[in-house]
């Protein structure tokens, strides 16, 4: 089977709007979320988020496309294009045919849907523009990256909830180790944080009102982020061949299914997902030095989280460092394993561990090395992305550093 690498890294999020952007942010352990911004946050019992804030779509596409992207759609051609820049790539010719675009999204056009139920059943109105669906469809991101690349391989949408972005680039990995595909454009897109979007999480009772404190025993849920990250996956001989710079190297991934329970996380469910990925890249436990958790912040999440990290690693669980992102951008729910992705990029590459910020008090049921607050500067040689949807379905990807 061909090896896999990555050659191009893009992001848009609250920490940043750039791949370069959101990995300082998280150097420094800033925090991205903040007061929300959008008609009737006044309504919310739940009025904080990673938004992303500056964000001028109006002068980055024309009207005719703004008439067609949805917010999600907008932050991932954002993101695509610095993805496919970084990367030196032209799909012309015979390339073409043999790339494609696999996008992970819970929502998809969310603003899209609240805009026009609004304009329905609050408005009045009996009529909604002719391209509502094709803005709003789950689809949408991708067709339009593949239309404006050039992308004319195997290209489709991945829909698991929160473990979206991960199986999306799981597929993508898959695609080119089997040789279906050279080079593959994936990752994640989201953007619930509109009035209807928050108002349906908010029906859960697992969002926190204040802040996100992964791992902390004072931890009270989640927040919820929005943007995309996208990358630019490609096959190692292929990136080689024409000089590529490489940011690392994807070495397997697993997916595992909870069947248990529709909200409630697995311990069993999440180990064998993370054993299943050391067993197909090849990696022993000792070789991981970091795990990027899916560590949403609420009480169930992280001690099972914990629980699982501490069943498959043994005793090697308390040399590894595990952090979440969440408590810096929110949980971009689909697109949130792509836009942690780069967390273990940087951990790989540059030996630098994101922080879990927040974090307040030790709770013994999360009882490992979650790099409280401050990053840390330390050389890794493998990390591990851990993403565990609702519906119990789980996916973990292995990242190798490139030499």
């Amino acid at each position: 089977m061909r090896r896999v690498v990555i050659t191009g890294a893009g992001a848009i999020n609250a920490l940043g709007q750039s791949a370069a952007a959101t990995m300082e942010a998280m150097r420094e352990g800033k925090c991205g979320i903040g007061p929300l911004e959008f008609r009737d946050v006044e309504r919310l019992s739940i009025q904080i988020g990673g938004q992303v804030k500056g964000f001028e779509a109006d002068g980055i596409f024309n009207r005719q496309q703004m008439t067609l992207y949805d917010r999600f759609t907008q932050f991932t051609l954002c993101a695509a294009q610095e993805a496919v820049a970084q990367s030196g790539l032209e799909f012309t010719g015979s390339l073409s045919a043999r790339s494609g675009v696999v996008l992970g999204t819970a929502g998809g056009g969310v603003s899209t849907w609240d805009d026009n139920y609004r304009s329905v059943y609050e408005d009045g109105k009996n009529r909604v523009h002719p391209f509502v669906v094709p803005k709003l469809m789950n689809n949408a991101a991708c067709s339009h990256v593949s239309m404006q690349h050039n992308l004319k391989g195997p290209s489709f949408t991945v829909s698991t909830a929160c473990a979206s972005s991960n199986h999306a680039m799981s597929q993508a990995f898959s695609m080119i180790r089997t040789g279906m595909a050279d080079v593959m454009i994936t990752g994640g897109s989201e953007s619930m944080l509109c009035f209807g979007g928050v108002k349906a999480w908010e029906g859960l009772r697992v969002m926190s009102k204040d802040a996100c404190r992964p791992f902390s025993a004072n931890r009270n849920g989640m927040v919820q982020g929005e943007g995309a990250g996208i990358f630019v996956f490609e096959d190692m001989e292929h990136a080689k061949a024409r000089g590529a710079e490489i940011l690392c190297e994807v070495a397997g991934f697993a997916m595992s299914s909870d069947a248990a329970d529709i909200v409630m996380p697995s311990k069993q469910g999440a180990a064998r997902a993370i054993s299943g990925a050391l067993i197909d890249a090849g990696i022993d436990r000792s070789e991981v030095g970091y795990i990027n958790a899916h560590g949403t912040g609420t009480a169930a999440n992280d001690k099972t989280e914990c629980a699982a990290v501490a069943d498959v690693f043994g005793p090697h669980a308390d040399d590894l460092m595990i952090s979440s992102t969440k408590s810096m951008h929110g949980h971009l729910i689909g697109g949130t394993g792509a836009v942690e992705l780069l967390a273990c990029i940087m951990a790989v590459r540059d030996g630098t561990i994101a922080p879990t910020i927040g974090y307040e008090e030790a709770d013994p049921e999360c009882a490992l090395d979650v790099v409280p607050n401050v990053a840390r500067e330390k050389s890794v040689d493998v990390a591990l992305s851990n993403a565990f949807a609702f519906g119990g379905l789980n996916a973990v990807l292995a990242l190798r550093k490139f030499n």
